[in-house]
């Protein structure tokens, strides 16, 4: 089961071609709710001013090969290994999501576009990687969805609360779990699964068309955001912000277990 491709058996009833159109218009969903969501909400606009005030305010120069060590730094901390996060059960969670929704996508995406039916048989690596990709994705999602949300761990709220917010990640759920059912149901010629199949199509369909009302877009302006801070800091302006005290902040009680994001 985990070595075959389920999109090559999904060709006896939907075209290739089908598959591959489908592809492409969630890319362009991605792209032009990405572009939509940053001219509605400005988000660009408001980065290029901070940017312009902070070069104002700078009390130093940075040259270039300090921007590009920033830039690397950005990329990997930030980036790569989600350093934004202190809690470490919430930085593990997002990892496991982040970089098993990267496998499933992009796997996906591999075994439509080049091995799309059975004459193309895809090397056995594909498949696998497409099942533990969506795997870590409900791993990372679900314990993030039940035990770590701010919401549910630290405010007491029920983790059946839901809010506009929660379209992404709820949707990237969906996704990946369904689509585990499908390539299952399809392996054992169950007689639910193109009615499961219909429900993963929605549920992706929803994941990449709903860019603009999610937090899809924010992993395109957590990386620029992160490398502003970093600028800032070496430039002095902090974004008008007092330096930082010498004592560090400190968390929670004797009493109580720390519960800062």
């Amino acid at each position: 089961m985990f070595t075959n491709n389920p999109f090559a058996e999904l060709s006896a009833s939907i075209p290739p071609f089908a598959m591959q159109t489908y592809v492409v218009v969630m890319i362009i969903l991605v792209a032009g709710g990405t572009v939509y969501d940053t001219l509605h909400k400005k988000s660009a606009q408001y980065f290029f001013r901070n940017w312009r005030n902070a070069k104002n305010m700078s009390v130093q120069q940075v040259s270039v090969g300090q921007m590009i060590s920033m830039a690397i730094q950005t990329l990997i901390v930030e980036g790569l290994m989600s350093g934004e996060f202190c809690n470490a059960r919430r930085r593990i969670a997002h990892l496991l999501t982040m970089y098993g929704f990267l496998a499933y996508v992009i796997t996906t995406a591999i075994m439509v576009f080049w091995y799309p039916t059975p004459a193309t048989p895809a090397p056995a690596i594909l498949p696998l990687l497409w099942y533990i990709g969506a795997l870590m994705v409900c791993i990372g999602g679900y314990w993030f969805w039940f035990f770590i949300r701010v919401d549910v761990a630290a405010e007491g709220n029920s983790p059946f609360r839901l809010m506009r917010a929660d379209l992404f990640i709820l949707s990237l759920l969906a996704s990946a779990t369904l689509g585990l059912v499908w390539a299952y149901l399809q392996w054992t010629d169950s007689f639910f699964t193109s009615a499961v199949f219909a429900a993963h199509i929605i549920a992706t369909t929803v994941l990449f068309g709903s860019v603009p009302w999610s937090k899809f877009a924010h992993m395109f302006f957590k990386p620029a955001a992160a490398f502003q801070k970093r600028v800032e800091e070496a430039t002095g302006s902090r974004s008008n912000l007092p330096p930082p005290t010498d004592k560090p902040a400190s968390f929670g009680s004797a009493h109580q277990k720390v519960r800062n994001y």
